[in-house]
């Protein structure tokens, strides 16, 4: 017989890094079940939280095992939480042993993100639509284009210092309004405002905010809660650090560039 506590672990630590790559709460507690089901262990509770997992099977039998995870908000994989899917599917149709599934469990967590070179171009283009979506001219979209490119370098460069994520939500948008301030200075007729809109999007914390309404749709008030904290906080942040600079520029030139 599988042993209880084996697939138990397997689950969680599956659960685990699904909710570090930004899956949802109904999504990762589902998967946990569902293993557990697949190895008939019917008497189990699974209890998710956006940031910790609490799991128990078979309380009643000399089997019993349970397990508590905190789980620190990390940024979001979408390649990982399909691959944890597929994984998850397999254990659950038995073509996969327990064993051998925390082998493909490791190499989910080893999955790579995308290169620099196509995080740079994808920020900047992002930018640059963004910009021109909220009301800037051409000229506008490809200064914002060129302002998410230096911001995708910045933010490679200053994860390297650990920060908090509060630090490096206020330190990435002071660069954009510096950035922005120092084009429209140079003499180029831009709207620094909506350069400084479509710098900031990369930044803005939409999925918190999306899983938070969807906890909250899944009457998970404090999943939900948390998220959307986070969310808030996340734009405060970024309000905080657009606001120093353009407070800073209006001290010592009059808003002149603004």
């Amino acid at each position: 017989m599988t042993d209880t506590k084996n697939v138990l672990s397997f689950a969680v630590e599956l659960g685990d890094i699904l909710l570090r790559n930004g899956a949802e709460v109904y999504r990762v507690e589902d998967s946990v079940l569902a293993i557990l089901n697949s190895y008939d262990i019917t008497d189990c509770d699974v209890y998710v939280l956006s940031n910790g997992i609490f799991a128990s099977a078979d309380e009643t039998t000399v089997h019993a095992s349970s397990m508590i995870r905190h789980v620190p908000m990390y940024p979001m994989h979408l390649g990982r939480i399909a691959a944890l899917n597929s994984l998850c599917r397999e254990v659950c149709a038995k073509t996969i042993s327990i064993e051998d599934a925390w082998g493909k469990l490791e190499d989910c967590k080893k999955l790579p993100g995308y290169n620099l070179p196509v995080m740079i171009i994808a920020t900047g283009i992002g930018c640059g639509g963004f910009a021109y979506l909220f009301g800037g001219t051409a000229l506008d979209g490809i200064i914002a284009t060129i302002v998410g490119c230096l911001l995708r370098i910045f933010l490679h460069f200053e994860s390297k210092m650990n920060n908090s994520k509060t630090v490096t939500n206020v330190l990435g948008s002071i660069f954009i309004t510096i950035l922005a301030i120092l084009f429209s200075a140079s003499g180029l007729h831009i709207h620094s405002d909506k350069v400084i809109i479509g710098g900031i999007m990369p930044l803005v914390p939409g999925i918190p905010l999306t899983n938070s309404i969807r906890d909250f749709i899944n009457s998970d008030y404090l999943s939900g809660s948390i998220r959307l904290i986070d969310a808030l906080l996340t734009a405060f942040c970024i309000a905080v650090g657009v606001g120093i600079v353009i407070t800073i520029v209006q001290l010592i030139g009059g808003g002149a560039y603004l």
